[in-house]
């Protein structure tokens, strides 16, 4: 694999993207300004994004006029249609594990990880009686069904409590 600096402009989104990513463009631009460029984007022969439109939407909004690319010459174009959308859905499938993420979280202390969409894990600032997500203990093995009816502040909230759960293995649906 050889990584190449191209313009900007000999690059092309795939037309038929069918990832709606503009909500990461911000997360992702902060992140190439915080740690540089560490992934590629991945282009067919012809210049068009096969694996990486967030980052070129983000090397825009920098105002980039080079990236690094890797030119993927072996792929066909069945080949680059499906490594398209598995490079996508890949990353649909794994979890979070919400007790080491918080340990990770809080050993960075010099680097604001909102910045990169990790905004209020641990809520502690709210004053209501509302149990903290983070400090519910989700271990036990449950064998029964529940209904469990959850009030939270915000949608955020709400979506982390799912992922969690899901993530630790709980049938959930959001009604």
């Amino acid at each position: 694999m050889q990584v190449v600096a191209k313009s900007i402009d000999d690059i092309k989104p795939y037309k038929n993207n069918p990832r709606n990513n503009d909500d990461a463009v911000d997360a992702v631009a902060n992140s190439i300004k915080e740690f540089g460029w560490q992934q590629p984007i991945v282009v067919d022969i012809k210049g068009v994004i096969i694996a990486g439109h967030t980052r070129y939407k983000a090397a825009q909004k920098l105002d980039l006029k080079t990236v690094p690319v890797v030119i993927a010459k072996d792929l066909s174009e069945e080949q680059a249609k499906a490594y398209r959308l598995a490079d996508n859905k890949s990353g649909e499938l794994a979890d979070w594990d919400f007790s080491v993420l918080d340990d990770e979280l809080g050993q960075i202390s010099d680097i604001d990880m909102s910045q990169f969409g990790f905004d209020e894990l641990s809520d502690d600032s709210d004053d209501s009686d509302d149990a903290n997500v983070n400090d519910l203990d989700l271990s036990d093995d449950i064998t029964d069904k529940y209904e469990l009816k959850v009030s939270c502040n915000d949608e955020k909230s709400l979506e982390r409590l799912f992922d969690r759960l899901k993530g630790e293995g709980y049938k959930c649906d959001i009604l």
